[in-house]
């Protein structure tokens, strides 16, 4: 059967609908019908076509890698999944033997490939992924939540990498991933969650999740108001920005023996940090990348069955996958937060 995706197929800005054969299951793999999907920031860098994207993407590809949907086929040697099972996309696919995968740190896998970059991914009515990384998700998590339970674990990844139960936490950037740290970090019990935003949009949504206060660097000096807000310092800072004014910020605010957990991506990598202040404070720096998997997994499905997150606010757009183009421009305006995808 022909359907529609969306996908690279050109080395330049953009992308196009077009008509592609269902895919096949193969051995080991499950074979998804497709019920809402969400958009990421890496999608814009690959729609825009920027010069990670560039040196990363193959195309042809299908792109999109949160989605969420029914198993309608099972491969060859699948016994953990069957017909009928409600799933979510773990977009890494790990390799399961190297060192890293067989010591716990599969986040981290040497051999790492992901949905929608190095292999097809979700943006289209059916998708076929490794059994393991279609997550069992219990219906009562709404298709428009299961779909970015992707980008949820990073937040979950990042905010409980340390305590957070009547700690005091920064988060630095309210996109998606930042509103969801937030809201993570008040079900898990932080006794205070401060936040830092340029966006008015965002400064909104930041709000509506439940931030104790959103402070603005257009408003003055950022260290000085975190300061009245969290005597002595924050016990943890979770940079979500990328942005380099943050990582100095971050250094100034956490107090002695607190963490600092990086997130954000940076458009040029090498950044200048105030590494005596990092020594002498005692501060543990931590980098985060994707879900620490399998345990982040199980941290969230807690998390959604204890009602505690706030999740709705950070949707502010639902419409059809082949609007596409439309989600990509409220990206790139700032005027979004997350964005999800129906298949009817």
């Amino acid at each position: 059967m022909i359907v529609r995706a969306i996908a690279k197929v050109r080395p330049e800005p953009g992308v196009e609908i077009i008509n592609v054969e269902e895919p096949i299951v193969g051995p080991g793999q499950v074979k998804i019908r497709l019920e809402a999907a969400s958009v990421c920031g890496t999608d814009l860098h690959i729609y825009s076509w920027d010069s990670w994207a560039a040196s990363r993407i193959q195309p042809p590809r299908i792109i999109g890698h949160e989605f969420c949907g029914t198993v309608v086929e099972v491969g060859e040697g699948v016994t953990d999944r069957k017909v009928g099972d409600f799933v979510a996309s773990e977009s890494h696919i790990v390799c399961g033997h190297c060192r890293q995968c067989l010591s716990g740190q599969a986040h981290v896998c040497i051999n790492t490939k992901i949905l929608g970059i190095d292999v097809d991914g979700g943006f289209a009515p059916y998708a076929v992924v490794p059994s393991q990384n279609a997550r069992l998700t219990p219906r009562s998590v709404p298709p428009e939540i299961a779909a970015f339970q992707d980008a949820l674990g990073n937040g979950v990844h990042t905010a409980l990498a340390g305590p957070v139960k009547d700690q005091v936490i920064l988060i630095t950037g309210m996109g998606p991933i930042g509103l969801f740290a937030a809201s993570i970090c008040r079900a898990a019990g932080a006794s205070k969650v401060i936040a830092t935003e340029i966006s008015p949009y965002r400064i909104g949504l930041a709000e509506q999740v439940g931030v104790d206060a959103v402070l603005s660097p257009v408003d003055g000096d950022l260290a000085s108001r975190i300061e009245k807000l969290a005597p002595g310092g924050v016990d943890a800072t979770l940079e979500m920005s990328g942005h380099p004014s943050s990582l100095d910020l971050a250094v100034k605010v956490t107090r002695p023996g607190g963490r600092i957990s990086l997130l954000g991506v940076y458009k040029d990598s090498p950044q200048t940090l105030d590494v005596n202040s990092l020594i002498f404070k005692g501060i543990e720096l931590q980098g985060i990348v994707g879900r620490n998997l399998w345990k982040t997994w199980d941290q969230m499905g807690e998390l959604l069955a204890s009602g505690k997150l706030n999740l709705l606010p950070v949707i502010t757009h639902r419409m059809h996958y082949t609007d596409f183009h439309k989600a990509m421009e409220l990206m790139k305006a700032g005027e979004a937060g997350k964005v999800v995808f129906t298949y009817e």
